[in-house]
C-alpha cells in the first residue's frame, strides 16, 4: 500500500514539474455554446494578451456617426479610440454607391487592426436604412400573417443579402418581440404578431435566413418590449410582470433562437420591478446574468440598446449605467449619437477599469466572444461595387413565392 502511494505521489510531482512554467489558456467554458468551431481558439486569447487595455475597451463599444462621410471625428474614435464596430442610421446613407464608398473608407481606416462590426436595422417594413434604390421588404407583420417558414426564411435571406452587397456584417434584426399590447407604440408591425407560436417559428426563421449569407442577426428586444406602452426612445418603459409570467411568454421566441444558434441579443431599456427593482434590463445583473446567461444557457454575444435613448439619458448617467451593464454581463456597449457621449463611455469604462471596479479578465471573457464572432464573420475587404438589379430581381421573386 505504501509502494502505491509513493508511485501515486511520484506520478502527481512529474505532471506538476511537467507543468510548471507554461503558460496554459483555457477558453471562457461560456464560448462553448451557439458558436460554430474556430481553427486554433488558442489564437484569439494570444491576441487577446497583446491588446493594450485602451485595444480592449474600444471592443466593447459599437458606435454611430454624423454625416455620410468618414470626417476627422469617426477618424480619431478609430484610430486613437479603438472603437471595435460602427452602426449607420438613414441620416449617414443616401444612395448604394455613397454607402459602398462611406463603409470602404471606415475600413481603410481601420486597416491592421481587428476588423469592424459594421451594422444597421434593416428590418423591413418601416425600420429600414437602406436607400430607395432597393426594392421594399415588407414589414414582420406581413411576414408573420403569411405564416410559411420557407418564405420567412427567404426574406431574411433577401435582408441579410442586401446589407452584405454593401459591406455590412451585422444586421439587428428580426424584433422578437410578440406584440401583446395594442397600445405600443414603438413595436406594432415590426412584430411577427401577437400569437407566440407564430413569433417563435417564423422569427427564428428570418433569423436563419439572414444568417445564410453569412451576416451576423442580432435578436431584439430581450427579454421583451412587446407589452410596453412607453417608447424606450423617449422614456423607460415599466413591464409589472413577474419572472414566471415572461417565461412563460416574452422570453419564448428567445428561447427558440437560442436553440437555433443565434450569434447575438440585444438587450432592452426596460424595468422589470417584480424581477429588478433597481436596474433596467439594459443594466442588470439579474436578467442577463442570472436569466440571460444562466437560465437560458446564452452563450453569445450580448449588446445593449442603443445607450443614448431616452430610457436611459434621463433617468441615468450614461457613463455609470455603461459600467453597469459590462459588470452585468453585456459584451458591448451601444452609443449611437454624440461623439462626446461615446468619448465619455470610453473614458468611465477605462475609469472602472483602472480603479478595479472592472476586472480585466472579465473583459477578456467578453473580448473571447466577440473576437471569436468576428473571426466567423467579419473581415475588411472592399468591395467595389454592388449590383441592386440583381438583388432586386431576387427579392422580387422572393415577395412573389407562393408554395
Amino acid at each position: 500500500m505504501k509502494k502505491m502511494i509513493i508511485v501515486v505521489l511520484a506520478c502527481l510531482l512529474i505532471f506538476l514539474l511537467g507543468c510548471k512554467g507554461k503558460n496554459i489558456d483555457i477558453p471562457d467554458p461560456n464560448d462553448e455554446k451557439n458558436s460554430e468551431h474556430v481553427e486554433n481558439p488558442d489564437e484569439i486569447a494570444e491576441k487577446i494578451k497583446s491588446m493594450t487595455i485602451e485595444e480592449k475597451i474600444g471592443q466593447l463599444v459599437m458606435i454611430g456617426i454624423e454625416g455620410e462621410k468618414a470626417d476627422e471625428n469617426i477618424k480619431e474614435m478609430i484610430e486613437s479610440r479603438h472603437a471595435g464596430g460602427i452602426i449607420l442610421f438613414s441620416g449617414n446613407i443616401k444612395s448604394a454607391d455613397q454607402t459602398l464608398e462611406l463603409l470602404n473608407n471606415l475600413k481603410d481606416l481601420n486597416r491592421g487592426n481587428i476588423p469592424l462590426f459594421l451594422g444597421l436595422d434593416e428590418e423591413g417594413g418601416r425600420v429600414t436604412r437602406l436607400s430607395k434604390e432597393f426594392v421594399k421588404i415588407p414589414s414582420m407583420e406581413e411576414v408573420g400573417n403569411k405564416n410559411d417558414k420557407d418564405y420567412s426564411f427567404r426574406i431574411g435571406e433577401a435582408l441579410g443579402t442586401r446589407v452584405k452587397s454593401l459591406g455590412f456584417n451585422i444586421d439587428f434584426a428580426p424584433v422578437m418581440d410578440i406584440n401583446s399590447n395594442y397600445k405600443n407604440p414603438v413595436i406594432g408591425d415590426r412584430s411577427f404578431g401577437d400569437n407566440p407560436k407564430i413569433v417563435i417559428e417564423q422569427g427564428a426563421q428570418v433569423m436563419s435566413g439572414i444568417k445564410s449569407t453569412g451576416v451576423i442577426s442580432v435578436v431584439k428586444h430581450f427579454p421583451g418590449h412587446g407589452d410596453t406602452k412607453v417608447d424606450s426612445h423617449k422614456k423607460l418603459p415599466v413591464v409589472d410582470k413577474t419572472f414566471e409570467e415572461i417565461d412563460n411568454f416574452e422570453l419564448l421566441p428567445f428561447k427558440k433562437s437560442i436553440e437555433e444558434g443565434v450569434d447575438g441579443i440585444m438587450i432592452a431599456h426596460i424595468l422589470f420591478p417584480k424581477i429588478d427593482g433597481e436596474n433596467p434590463a439594459s443594466f442588470s445583473y439579474t436578467i442577463i446574468n442570472d436569466i440571460l446567461r444562466e437560465k437560458l444557457n446564452y452563450r453569445g454575444v450580448i449588446i445593449t440598446d442603443d445607450m443614448t435613448m431616452g430610457a436611459v439619458m434621463n433617468n441615468y448617467d450614461i457613463g455609470e449605467a455603461s459600467v453597469k451593464s459590462l459588470k452585468a454581463g453585456s459584451d458591448i456597449i451601444l452609443v449611437c449619437h454624440g461623439y462626446e457621449n461615446e468619448h465619455k463611455v470610453l473614458d468611465t469604462i477605462k475609469e472602472a477599469v483602472e480603479s478595479g471596479d472592472i476586472k480585466e479578465e472579465d473583459i477578456d471573457k467578453k473580448l473571447y466572444r466577440i473576437l471569436k464572432l468576428k473571426e466567423k464573420y467579419v473581415n475588411d475587404e472592399r468591395i467595389n461595387e454592388v449590383n441592386i438589379e440583381d438583388i432586386n430581381r431576387k427579392t422580387r421573386d422572393i415577395l412573389s413565392y407562393d408554395r
